[in-house]
């Protein structure tokens, strides 16, 4: 075990509803700008919930022409863009690397619910032979990996998770497997997702799980703190080049942080609420920690899953506790969601870009509207402003419906 392949992070992209790139989504977060507002893209004006984070400023082109972009979902143009831009911040030129030894794992809670829901209408109101022949093709959940594997040559293994909101980061798990047992020298991982469309919004707010601050879009999604209500929606993609590192040092790579170790659990309890102490969670966190060769005290910061529900910020703070110990007090813990709400499948791929920017930038990014902590939320959750801290090692904790837990950690790379 001692001779472990390690993997490093050497490109990240982002699509947000703070950003459309990596750096710039970084630079809004720390200085605590809200990607939430009301919702553009249909009508909302009779519902009871009219906001979330959309990506307002998303822009396929130049990376996708208008032809192709007409055989995409939106959740893949999300992933096949956030991709392009990791793949370019990498320095890696397309064909220059061995295909064979070049893979693609991407992940997605829902998929292609746009075009799901289009072509169901279509079907209703036109008939069937009004259908789209690329309805199939655009709405499956391998959508995102497929084309982005066809985009960069990438012939190695290629496929897609799903494990609701925890899709993005056990999707980076699988990749790190890969390389480290030697199946590749790099990998294109993250996750991506566009489910703000009006069944999506509908479902999760039938479902009572959505906050209903109407009035302040920016202060709704609020982890951790007493008056959270419910998550908010959101939409993007986060992407990164996963590398071996002799492959990065030899291509003179620009090392961005190590992947040390990811965990993963189940709950095994319910199918939408997380078991409220915490214990499937907590699972997950040990594993990763475990995986990473570290002991818990040497954990600097955790990118919290930090919806702003009321049973699930508990759940984690009790998890965090359980793994932690005295510990816990001392972690700078931040919620990414507080300001571009849950991307679903995306998030863990996007918080990942926060989680390695923040030990790269020495910054702990702020949770917002963190205003008075709720009962049972008694942690560091960097309220409300950004602060600066040394940092080496950090956690990026994805929990989602099914009762799926994955955590990855990472390191400052010297």
């Amino acid at each position: 075990m001692s001779n472990r392949r390690r993997i490093v992070i050497t490109g990240m992209g982002a699509v947000s509803p703070l950003a459309c790139s990596a750096d710039l989504f970084w630079e809004r977060l720390v200085a605590g700008q809200s990607g939430i507002r009301t919702i553009q893209g249909f009508d909302v004006s009779d519902w009871s919930v009219r906001f979330g984070g959309e990506c307002l400023d998303f822009n396929p082109e130049p990376v996708i022409d208008r032809r192709w972009a007409k055989r995409l979902d939106r959740f893949a143009q999300f992933a096949i863009v956030a991709a392009k831009e990791a793949y370019d911040s990498s320095g890696l030129e397309i064909g220059g690397v061995d295909p064979d030894r070049f893979g693609v794992i991407t992940g997605a809670g829902i998929g292609g619910l746009k075009e799901l829901e289009e072509q169901h209408l279509r079907l209703i109101e036109k008939g069937p032979s009004k259908v789209s022949a690329f309805t199939i093709p655009k709405l499956m959940g391998n959508a995102a990996s497929g084309n982005i594997s066809i985009l960069f040559g990438a012939r190695g293994p290629s496929t897609a998770v799903a494990t609701a909101c925890a899709s993005a980061t056990n999707a980076m798990g699988d990749a790190v497997h890969a390389l480290r047992r030697g199946d590749v020298d790099l990998m294109i991982t993250g996750g991506a997702e566009a489910a703000l469309t009006p069944l999506g919004l509908a479902a999760f707010t039938a479902m009572k799980a959505l906050s209903e601050r109407n009035d302040e879009p920016t202060k709704a999604s609020r982890p951790f703190d007493r008056d959270r209500d419910g998550f908010v929606m959101g939409e993007g993609a986060g992407m990164f080049i996963f590398e071996e590192l002799e492959h990065a040092r030899k291509r003179g790579a620009n090392i961005l942080a190590e992947v040390l170790g990811y965990g993963m659990s189940a709950d095994a309890y319910h199918i939408t609420q997380p078991q409220e102490c915490g214990v499937g969670a907590a699972a997950a966190i040990r594993a990763a920690i475990k995986d990473a060769r570290l002991s818990p005290d040497q954990v600097d910061h955790i990118n919290s899953h930090g919806t702003s529900t009321p049973l699930g910020d508990v759940a984690e703070t009790l998890a965090i506790k359980a793994v932690f110990g005295d510990h816990a007090k001392k972690l700078r813990i931040s919620s990414t969601k507080s300001a571009i709400g849950h991307l679903l499948g995306a998030s863990g791929g996007v918080e990942l870009i926060a989680t390695v920017s923040a030990i790269r930038n020495g910054i702990v990014p702020p949770t917002l509207n963190l205003e008075n902590p709720g009962e049972g939320c008694d942690l560091n959750y960097t309220p409300l402003v950004a602060q600066d801290a040394k940092l080496t090692i950090a956690m990026s904790n994805s929990f989602g419906f099914g009762g799926h837990n994955a955590c990855i950690v990472v390191g400052k790379f010297d």
